[in-house]
Order: structure tokens, then C-alpha cells, then sequence
């Protein structure tokens, strides 16, 4: 089975180190087109900025980085370095810097845009994309809960719920588990509900850390 981690949502994050200021910038992306659009997006919005550096890492495509006139190796490779570490791809990072007249050496530089780096990554969170096995179960309000419990139970996640005169609760669980989660759902309601196949797909969702 295929599957690969990706950024949940767009973030922005900031901090100052010895008065520079460092803006960092995570974005789910999809082309090469789409990364470099948003890096020139970036120089644009901060076009006043000492440095733009950037990196971005594509599934099955090109991955590249850019130091921006920091001293070379301090800036966007070890950006890619947290990426890389944590699994993720199709993402696109931009870390801006406001020059704050304090001089970071090359540890420093490192240590800061790993930082920066790392912070928009935990803030757009992660999550896995994968192959799923959608169900629908149309239950009564009150069996909602059981529902869900028992579908995390399965390592599943809650997708569409539709409420009407009964709720219609859609599961995402993964293959291989389906089985064991209709089974549970006809024990939980000594057969009352029914939790029918609609098919699969493949999405992304979001996974603690």
C-alpha cells in the first residue's frame, strides 16, 4: 500500500533571533509550478527582506533549495534538512529574514532557519495520505459517539456526517480494517446498524504527533 506524508494546511510562523526576524512560511503543494509561485509570491510580499531562502521537496518530482544570499549551506539545505527528517513531501518552506545588524556565524544561521523551518511544519501540521475504505453508518443521534470511538478504535477517521431525521456518519478506515469495523458496529447495536461499503479513496489526514 502507498503512502506518504504531506503538510496539512498553509502556515506562518515568526520569531527574532539576536534582532533578526524570522518569518517561515509551509505550504502544501502539489507541481513545481504551484512551489514556485508561492516562493515568488513571498519575494514579492517581503520584498524589503535582507533574504527569501527556500526549499521545497516534490513525491516522484525535483527537489530544490536556495540559500539567497545567505553564506552557502547555512539557509536552505538544512531547511530541506527538516523535511527530509520528518518524511514530508510535497512542500514548499520560505523562511524570510529581516537583517536585525547582529551578525549569526554559520551555527547560528543553521540553528535559525532549522528553527524556522521546523515551527511552520509543527504549525501547518502533518498528515497521511493513503488509501481508504469509506463506509457510511446511519444511526440515531445517541449512537453517534459509539461511532466514532469505534471507528478511531479501527485507526480510522471521521470524514461527511450528514444529520437528518437519523445522523449518516461516512468512515474512512484503512484497508484491512473495514471488516473489523462493520463487525463492531453490528455488536455495539446487536444488529440494528449497519455500516455499508461505498468504496475507497484516497486522501490525506491529519496524524498526531
Amino acid at each position: 500500500m502507498t503512502e506518504y506524508l504531506v503538510p496539512t494546511r498553509p502556515s506562518e510562523t515568526e520569531f527574532t533571533e539576536k534582532r533578526s526576524t524570522f518569518i517561515g512560511h509551509v505550504w502544501p503543494v502539489e507541481t513545481e509550478d504551484e512551489a514556485r509561485a508561492r516562493i515568488d509570491e513571498m519575494k514579492k510580499k517581503y520584498h524589503d527582506a535582507r533574504h527569501n531562502c527556500w526549499c521545497y521537496v516534490l513525491k516522484d518530482g525535483p527537489v530544490r533549495y536556495s540559500d539567497d544570499g545567505e553564506p552557502q549551506g547555512t539557509a536552505g539545505q538544512p531547511m530541506l534538512g527538516v523535511f527530509q527528517k520528518e518524511g514530508v513531501t510535497n512542500v514548499c518552506c520560505v523562511v524570510t529574514r529581516y537583517f536585525g545588524g547582529v551578525l549569526l556565524g554559520a551555527g547560528g544561521l543553521v540553528r535559525a532557519y532549522t528553527q524556522s523551518a521546523k515551527d511552520a511544519l509543527d504549525a501547518a501540521g502533518i498528515s497521511v495520505v493513503r488509501r481508504w475504505v469509506e463506509l457510511a453508518v446511519e444511526c440515531p443521534y445517541s449512537f453517534l459517539e459509539r461511532v466514532k470511538l469505534a471507528c478511531a478504535a479501527q485507526g480510522g477517521i471521521v470524514g461527511d456526517i450528514e444529520y437528518a431525521a437519523n445522523v449518516i456518519v461516512h468512515a474512512l478506515l484503512p484497508e484491512g480494517e473495514a471488516e473489523g469495523f462493520r463487525a463492531r458496529m453490528t455488536e455495539l447495536s446487536a444488529g440494528g446498524v449497519e455500516a455499508v461499503e461505498l468504496g475507497e479513496v484516497f486522501r490525506g489526514a491529519p496524524i498526531e504527533r
